[in-house]
């Protein structure tokens, strides 16, 4: 088979997949200059709208000042600075956990936590919709794989009673990145529990919007370390900033250090990023008005959107998906939305499953309400709504 790379961008293209960039002009905010013009944008993963802040901006500068740039290395090398200490305590102290560890990316996070606890003779449980990084790892530490539908506890239950392997890890998003929705974690921990297996939470989209103090969804659920091993964050979500953690025991933390690729083999992160995202941690933990007013914003959306009859799925969390069905309409969506200067991109296959593809709709703390009513009332002309 020859490598025709035309064609193959040609078929993608033709059957409305086909992927692009744009290229932002101004910093990350509701409204962002592009080249064609200023956009309203609902897509941004910045939830609580500390990608721009000021008091993260300057300890970035500072940080700068102190650390240079470039880390320079591995943290097992020369690479593990001061900075990324402190910033690894005060995360562990925010999740409640005895230890936490900097990965690069919450990709690399997922991929070192399988490789070091598994292996062939392991068996790994995922749910149908998890993160693709979840699934890339569960491929690659080489463990038998069963994937049960989305959210289904009972599913779950049948196939850990199925499978007698010596290492067992149930892999769950705590917010599903795309669906917005909550992953039934107290029916998850108590079947891992029952079965002798471990639970692992990737609590990208729910560290710093949910739980007390924006400790993410297993807090919020209620569930400690003990029903939870294995807990992933990100930090270049909620907190604006860049990578990501795992927190969790002293053994476990050990363990990854000793046994992680993706922890072993890369350089740090820059300990400048490390300094400003504890500024970002803070800000996280004492406004709260931060959280309290996406889900103020959430609230107003989603009645807007049912006096409109919008076909919504259920989330109570800041990803607010409107369901087109297919690639074609979602795109026309996405094009009507923009013609009337609001920037919602349609999310299509394989990032969804097929006849699923939508408007990923994110409302953060940086929106105000007059800017979701706008929203609404561009959402109320779309062409192709039956």
């Amino acid at each position: 088979m020859s490598f025709d790379l035309e064609a193959g961008l040609a078929a993608r293209r033709a059957a409305g997949l086909y992927r692009e960039r744009r290229i932002a002009q101004s910093p990350q905010s509701p409204l962002r200059k592009f080249p064609g013009g200023e956009l309203l944008t609902f897509c941004s993963n910045d939830y609580l709208g500390l990608a721009n802040h000021p008091a993260v901006a300057a300890a970035l500068v500072r940080g700068a000042q102190q650390w240079g740039v470039g880390a320079g290395a591995s943290h097992l090398l020369a690479g593990h600075t001061a900075a990324h200490h402190a910033l690894e305590e005060e995360l562990a102290a925010a999740v409640g956990r005895p230890r936490a560890l900097l990965f690069s990316t919450g990709y690399m996070a997922n991929l070192g936590v399988l490789g070091a606890l598994l292996d062939r003779q392991s068996a790994v449980f995922s749910d149908q919709l998890n993160h693709a990084s979840l699934i890339d790892a569960a491929r690659l530490c080489q463990a038998r794989v069963s994937v049960y539908r989305h959210g289904d506890a009972p599913h779950l239950a049948e196939q850990l009673a199925a499978d007698g392997a010596p290492r067992r890890l149930v892999i769950t998003d705590g917010v599903f990145s795309m669906d917005g929705d909550l992953a039934p974690l107290v029916e998850l921990a108590t079947l891992a529990q029952q079965s002798k297996a471990w639970l692992m939470v990737d609590d990208a989209h729910g560290f710093g919007v949910l739980g007390p103090g924006g400790a993410g969804s297993v807090a919020q659920a209620g569930l400690d370390g003990a029903a939870v091993p294995v807990l992933m964050g990100t930090l270049g979500k909620a907190l604006g900033c860049f990578g990501a953690f795992v927190a969790g025991s002293e053994a476990l933390i050990e363990t990854l250090i000793q046994h992680a690729r993706s922890y072993i083999y890369t350089t740090a992160l820059p300990p400048a990023l490390a300094e400003a995202t504890r500024a970002a941690l803070r800000l996280a933990r004492v406004e709260s008005w931060r959280r309290e007013k996406v889900q103020a914003l959430v609230a107003r959306f989603r009645a807007g959107a049912g006096q409109l009859g919008l076909p919504l799925l259920e989330s109570t969390t800041p990803i607010q998906p409107l369901i087109a069905g297919s690639a074609q309409r979602a795109l026309a969506w996405s094009a009507h939305l923009e013609r009337l200067g609001l920037l919602v991109p349609a999310v299509r296959p394989p990032t969804v499953p097929e006849g699923t593809a939508r408007l990923r709709i994110v409302l953060t703390a940086a929106h105000e309400e007059a800017q979701v009513d706008r929203l609404l009332d561009a959402l109320a002309g779309l062409p192709d709504r039956a």
